[in-house]
């Protein structure tokens, strides 16, 4: 039986199918029919997902049919494996067990039937050193028998044996000289065979119950006894329940007496003596039996009162009337007990406390805390956004996403493109500032690069490396070769004209008027790209690799336009060839590259996503990413024998500090002296009695010759502090060797259990070293995807694009790997349209619904709780670039919420790097600034004149600005080819002189 979540599969009954011709679908394996074919498609979802569990061997992850699979294959095994004589015994032994743990009832009866066999099984006979094989055939059993002092001995079996090979031999044995083959009956094989044959339902206390057609084949009884059904336990279950609330309320009413009577001022309370009565009163009471008023006298006499406080035993009643009470006692008299009012129905329980993590937007609305707000690179924010802080005023919305994108690939497949990696901010400058009067190396680089990937060089056979759609050349045909209008043939003169014959002339000239202006006009003509591709072949200038003056300006024309003749980029395509081979401006190489100098920022973004996005299906893009899969194999598999070792490593270091507890004790370092820290508590420190002290004392003959002989009585203090330093360190040694001989000597054993312990530690640390060292090379190889930190309550994603795929600072070698950082910012996505339409523009009922909860809708609380700034699509991008504004992030996420819980996480783990990367950006940025405050502070020092004259000197020339996108350079095609991408290569070398460098593009 095919397991789901632990439990049985429950297949679905069979619907009613009236006439006999409607379609149906059927599942053969199940036998389970459909009349819905979504229905089936549901079911089927639901078999073939990989969460089903075998319950034969116990295998998980499988689907439906897979585990039905492996059950049946099972279960064949199970029936070839276990011994037929040892079915019946064993399921008549296991049918209506309440034991709970299978594992419990397979111990319970491999421990009854490993020394007892029944006939008919193959058994090994050991007689006298001899092993034979059998079958048994008969078996006795033998109680237990009295020993004169009445002891019992245990009981036995015998059993009466056929051996294998001998016909007519019969051997009669004890169990304990016969056993069964190890394979055959194992807890292993019962335990399979207890599984395919007895199930068990899911309830607390439900028996183990045979199956139905294996009971018919082995003839047991299947009738469940009335103790162990179902509904006679939840009726005992019910009415012990019942028993016990019963029994509470009672408890509750005997405390309110109690606490009613003792709330009375009666003082402590002493309960009465009970004595036996004397012989003579039970006489009496026996005669006046029948008499109430003797009987109650009698117990005034005989039982003594509560005493009130501070009061006597009472005195006697007075009188023999029975009614009289003493004085004392009248005016202290409690009152009857009040009546016991019935308890008031408990109010219900309140509801469990929820489970968290739970929805994120079905956690109660915080007004609270407003998110922190967001940045906007763009010049045209989403509706509503106050104060935007566009830092580029060029750039549009809707260009950030394919920004984003296109500078997220070059970095993370740098090594395909053979360029330097480069920080954010510098490719949104080179984008904007690269132009005919302020050439950018960045700029050109990128495109020559990504060219390179379209078609390979004529050394490596020039072959175009993308599929591209085929040129339509009919048009051009039709546009170069105009024929001639034909004249139109002049009518036929009639011989005589009638009224029918000019209606006939203008009812067909009507004609021709209509379908003249039925006719579609001609289309205009948008650009000029096949006139400036008619004598340059694109495709053989971008094998030659001829970039330089405006060569490869010129290629991407010819590429963008034989791309739009795909559908879905023509719209693309055509607005870009619009601009750089406007109808305006003859087309030429010269015109090109000046228009491209020109193109607008957003235009120029749409060229290199277009671009980007070619290259990507290359064979050398799933060439490295498939290496990057295979290093990633490798990695986790060193990666988990490091864990290995310093999981052993822990547990050999555990042993050690145990084995050096037990030592330590025999291997303590002996107290200091009592003296010496009395003296040192005393006074703080400790002084040298021994010290020579003729320093202090400087004698009178030395002070009074000091102008006659200063150079000898100074060479003679040299000698006398030599002398004193040589005795001080010679009683330091002395001290040290008596301590030393006073402190006992550490056993070898102890000593090199000391040793291996910090050994041990030193191996434990290398294995946490190595194991973040794979940990970065596999988030640095996992370049399939764009990993996303997570998303907030309203779906919105976050991204830190140094998260997988790259180093966190770019490369290293990289010409601009003093900035520190690759982008530095935290950005933000909004949630997508079937996100957005599905959690916050929900419909009406479901917005009513969640008003009703919350006294508000999910878009009043987006616009609650994020304050003046939001993204409502996936189309619009905000950022954080302050290390002030993560921490005010993490304070507004609640961990409580599925989504943001993760992304929390995701945040602290890479908080340090973020934070790190986010300053490094900000002094990048500014380093201008400080450069600027630096040369101003240092024109007021020495050089006053001088730094003033150059001063004046950079006022009046124009220099250009000197812009940061410009210090970069393309280290890695300079040592890979020789030369920069838009370079052409060096010319070849002499045939004198052997070839040190493979020049490859």
């Amino acid at each position: 039986m095919v397991l789901f979540k632990r439990k049985p599969v429950q297949f679905l009954q069979t619907p009613p199918v009236d006439d006999e011709s409607t379609e149906v679908w059927y599942i053969p394996q199940t036998g389970e029919i459909f009349v819905n074919y979504e229905e089936y498609l549901n079911r089927m979802d639901f078999y073939n997902q990989p969460r089903f569990i075998c319950q034969i061997t116990g295998h998980s992850g499988l689907s439906f049919f897979e585990a039905l699979k492996s059950e049946l294959n099972g279960a064949q095994e199970v029936d070839q494996a276990f011994p037929e004589a040892l079915k019946a015994p064993v399921l008549r032994r296991v049918q209506f067990q309440t034991v709970s743990r299978i594992d419990t009832l397979v111990d319970m009866v491999y421990d009854e039937f490993k020394a007892d066999y029944y006939p008919g099984e193959v058994v090994i006979i050991q007689t006298g050193g001899e092993r034979m094989q059998g079958t048994v055939r008969d078996k006795s059993r033998l109680g237990s028998k009295v020993l004169p002092d009445g002891t019992l001995t245990q009981p036995y079996s015998r059993y009466m044996i056929s051996v294998d090979g001998h016909a007519g031999e019969e051997v009669l044995v004890d169990g304990g000289r016969i056993h069964r083959d190890k394979k055959i009956f194992t807890k292993s094989v019962l335990r399979s065979f207890i599984k395919k044959t007895v199930t068990r339902e899911a309830w607390t206390g439900a028996p183990w119950l045979v199956k139905h057609d294996v009971a018919a084949q082995y003839h047991i009884d299947t009738r469940v006894p009335p103790h162990l059904r179902y509904d006679n336990k939840l009726l005992e279950r019910k009415q012990h329940q019942a028993q016990k609330k019963a029994l509470q309320q009672t408890n509750g009413a005997q405390e309110t007496n109690g606490a009613a009577g003792a709330s009375q001022n009666f003082g402590p309370v002493r309960l009465p003596e009970l004595k036996p009565a004397p012989k003579g009163l039970k006489a009496v009471k026996t005669q006046h039996n029948q008499s109430p008023h003797h009987q109650d006298g009698d117990v005034h006499h005989d039982v003594p009162m509560f005493y009130p406080p501070n009061h006597a035993p009472l005195p006697p009643i007075p009188g023999n009337q029975p009614y009289h009470f003493p004085v004392p006692f009248r005016n202290v008299m409690p009152p009857p007990p009040p009546l016991v009012a019935q308890p008031k129905p408990e109010p219900p329980p309140p509801p469990p406390p929820p489970k968290y993590p739970i929805e994120d937007l079905q956690l109660e609305p915080r007004d609270d805390y407003v998110r922190p707000a967001l940045k906007f690179m763009c010049s045209d924010p989403p509706e509503g956004v106050v104060d935007s802080g566009a830092r580029n005023d060029k750039i549009l919305m809707k260009s950030i996403g394919p920004l984003l994108e296109t500078w997220d690939t070059i970095n993370v497949y740098c090594e395909v493109y053979k360029l330097d990696s480069f920080t954010f901010d510098d490719f949104v400058e080179a984008m904007e500032i690269a132009k005919e009067d302020t050439p950018c190396q960045l700029f050109s680089e990128i495109h020559c690069a990504l060219l390179k990937q379209i078609v390979s060089s004529e050394e490596d056979g020039g072959k175009l490396l993308v599929d591209l759609p085929e040129l339509d050349e009919s048009d051009d045909d039709e546009d170069s070769s105009n024929p001639s209008p034909e004249p139109e043939p002049e009518p036929k003169p009639t011989g005589r004209a009638t009224r029918s014959s000019l209606a006939k002339l203008e009812a067909e000239r009507l004609k021709a008027e209509a379908a003249a202006a039925e006719k579609p006009p001609e289309p205009q003509v948008k650009h000029r790209a096949s006139e400036a591709l008619a004598n340059f072949d694109w495709i053989e200038q971008l094998k030659n690799r001829q970039f330089e003056d405006g060569g490869w300006e010129m290629i991407m024309v010819g590429l963008l336009h034989q791309l739009s003749m795909k559908p879905k980029q023509t719209e693309a395509c055509e607005e870009l060839l619009a601009h750089l081979v406007p109808p305006d401006i003859e087309p030429s190489q010269e015109t090109v590259r000046q228009q491209y100098s020109k193109l607008d920022l957003n235009l120029r973004i749409s060229a290199l996503q277009i671009l980007c996005l070619l290259t990507v299906d290359t064979k050398a893009f799933r060439g490295y990413m498939e290496e990057c899969a295979d290093t990633m194999t490798g990695y986790r598999k060193a990666k988990i024998e490091w864990q290995r070792n310093r999981k052993q490593a822990i547990e050999d270091l555990k042993a050690l500090n145990e084995e050096r507890k037990m030592l330590l004790p025999e291997n303590m370092p002996p107290s200091p002296p009592a003296e010496e820290s009395e003296v040192t508590k005393a006074n703080g420190d400790v002084k040298m009695t021994d010290a020579d002290n003729s320093l202090e004392e400087p004698s009178g003959a030395d002070s009074s010759d000091v102008d006659a002989g200063t150079r000898r009585h100074t060479r003679r203090g040299r000698n006398r502090a030599a002398e004193r330093q040589r005795r001080r360190e010679e009683e330091e040694r002395k001290k040290e060797a008596e301590l030393a001989a006073k402190v006992p000597k550490q056993s070898k054993k102890f000593s090199k259990l000391i040793k291996d312990i910090q050994k041990t530690q030193d191996y434990i640390k290398e294995c946490e070293d190595e194991i973040a060292v794979i940990d970065n090379d596999l988030r640095e190889a996992d370049c399939a995807r764009t990993r996303v930190l997570g998303k907030d309550r309203f779906w919105n994603r976050y991204y830190w694009f140094e998260r997988n795929g790259m180093p966190y600072a770019g490369l290293p070698n990289s010409s601009t790997a003093d900035a520190g950082y690759a982008n530095g910012c935290i950005w933000v996505q909004g949630p997508t349209d079937m996100e957005r339409e599905g959690y916050i523009d929900t419909p009406v009922e479901f917005q009513d619904e969640y008003k009703a909860k919350f006294k508000m809708t999910v878009s009043q609380r987006k616009k609650m709780e994020e304050g003046r700034t939001s993204v409502f699509n996936a189309r619009q991008w905000g950022y954080y670039s302050e290390p002030s504004e993560v921490d005010s992030l993490l304070n507004w996420l609640d961990p409580r919420g599925f989504n943001e819980s993760k992304l929390r996480k995701e945040i602290l783990n890479y908080k340090d790097k973020i934070v790190t990367h986010m300053e490094n950006r900000k002094k990048y940025l500014t380093s201008a600034d400080d450069e600027e405050d630096k040369g101003e502070a240092k024109e007021n020092g020495k050089e006053e004149p001088k730094r003033m004259a150059t001063r004046t000197k950079t006022q009046v020339s124009s220099e250009p600005i000197q812009f940061r996108c410009l210090n970069w350079t393309n280290s890695m095609a300079i040592d890979h080819f020789g030369h920069l991408h838009s370079e052409p290569p060096p010319p070849p070398k002499t045939k004198g002189r052997k070839a040190t460098r493979k020049n490859k593009n």
